[in-house]
């Protein structure tokens, strides 16, 4: 019996040496998650809402810094250049998949620079129009916009799904409306409200309300079936424009190099924190559709969307501006 307690001690102390030092330590000091885009954004308004769980649950701070600009690039370069050390880690939209097609001379790669840590969520995008704008269908928008070619006009963040979506909406419907490119999305949604933009695309989670008020009109969502917040409102698909059967999706990188153990404690925290009610409530309100996948899924998905979106933007005559 005392060989036997002797040799489980000794196990024991050999698998606490082999535990690593990452996984025992972190996180030592708070964590700084870069949000490529605007304060009050639909991507900001996510990243707050998830890292204010992950947050107690990792017993430390984690701080938002928004970088936005140049299709979501100026925020992407920092954390490319930041130390893998699991301190500074970056929040990846679609935006981060399209800047590959539009910015052919990127100094970093999306697949090689980062390390997949977790996807975070997925969301509906939904034509919208201004209030003032005769049309309750997408087919009578179209219609309107014909009679009128060239005093429409669509808005959308720079190098951002929205801007995708609008382009190929014109290019397949052939209708002339004038693009106005705004540094971050929740911007152009200003000037619509203020009677200077007439379409717009962008996830319910901040159109909702304002379609619900009245203020805006939703024509169609992009997923392939109707969205649970928006029943009344048809798809892309049931609209006649199956090209626009596209979503917008979510995630947390962190630079390559990253330790393994670290990464796979932020995934498991974050995914837990998904799964709990208050943030299924929260990420329901803001009209997103919380994921929990492993690094490996999300690096797979990543790279399928590398490969999918290039003929996309290509199609859509999309440029970096």
């Amino acid at each position: 019996m005392a060989v036997g307690r002797v040799i489980a001690a000794a196990m024991l102390v050999v698998g606490v040496w082999n535990v690593p030092a990452g996984a025992q330590t972190y996180p030592a000091r708070p964590i700084k998650v870069i949000v490529p885009y605007t304060p009050g954004s639909p991507v900001d308004v996510l990243a707050r809402t998830v890292t204010q769980q992950v947050s107690a649950r990792l017993g430390q701070g984690i701080v938002i810094d928004n970088r936005p600009g140049a299709g979501t690039t100026i925020g992407t370069k920092l954390a490319a250049t930041a130390d893998p050390d699991g301190y500074t880690l970056l929040v990846a939209a679609t935006s981060f998949i399209l800047s590959f097609s539009l910015y052919p001379h990127l100094d970093y790669d999306p697949l090689k620079t980062f390390t997949p840590v977790a996807m975070l969520a997925h969301a509906p995008q939904v034509l919208v129009i201004a209030s003032s704008v005769p049309a309750t269908t997408v087919q009578e928008f179209v219609d309107h916009a014909k009679a009128n070619p060239g005093k429409l006009n669509f808005g959308y963040g720079l190098g951002t799904l929205p801007q995708i979506l609008g382009e190929s909406f014109k290019a397949v419907t052939a209708t002339d409306i004038a693009s106005i490119p705004y540094k971050g999305g929740a911007q152009a949604i200003t000037d619509m409200l203020g009677g200077r933009i007439e379409m717009n695309f962008g996830t319910t989670a901040t159109l909702l309300p304002l379609i619900r008020q009245g203020r805006i009109r939703a024509l169609a969502v992009t997923t392939e079936k109707r969205s649970k917040d928006l029943p009344e409102v048809p798809t892309m698909i049931e609209s006649g424009l199956p090209q626009l059967a596209l979503i917008f999706s979510a995630g947390l990188l962190a630079p390559a190099g990253t330790p393994a153990d670290i990464v796979g404690r932020l995934n498991a925290e974050i995914n837990e924190a998904m799964k709990t009610p208050e943030l299924i409530a929260s990420m329901g309100q803001l009209g997103f559709e919380p994921q929990y996948w492993s690094p490996q899924d999300y690096a797979a998905f990543l790279a399928e969307e590398m490969r999918r979106w290039p003929p996309i933007v290509k199609a859509a005559g999309v440029k970096a501006e």
